[in-house]
């Protein structure tokens, strides 16, 4: 469970919403002939992704959660968080990796910030 200082960052729920009605549309599918079973992993995966994946912060630590498992990111080794062209925002860490934030947007960046406790200068 998260803590109230916890600024959590998931993707949009109509995805989840999709994925369930994408396996129910794929049950007739996956009826007709037993080697088309697998196709009902698709919409599941999408579902346990949508359900899962994001990015979660605290004053400690970056949490990057993904379909499965997560990647724990100290404040410490994170030098700048910038946003690419697509808006996506990117930690870069102190041995010059570059990493996707899931769920987080370039707008999203001060209040990312804010779960260290910190302030965001306001570029003028």
């Amino acid at each position: 469970m998260s803590k109230p200082d916890t600024v959590r960052f998931r993707y949009n729920q109509a995805i989840l919403v999709a994925a369930v009605i994408a396996f129910i549309g794929a049950l007739p599918l996956a009826d007709a002939r037993a080697y088309l079973l697998p196709v009902l992993l698709v919409p599941l995966a999408v579902g346990v992704w949508a359900w899962r994946a994001g990015t979660d912060a605290d004053a400690r630590e970056l949490r990057v959660r993904a379909l499965v498992g997560q990647r724990r990111i100290g404040w410490d080794r994170v030098r700048e968080l910038t946003a690419d062209r697509r808006g996506r925002a990117v930690a870069r860490l102190d041995d010059g990796q570059q990493i996707t934030l899931p769920a987080v947007r370039g707008v999203d960046l001060p209040r990312l910030v804010s779960a260290t406790g910190q302030t965001v200068p306001h570029a003028g």
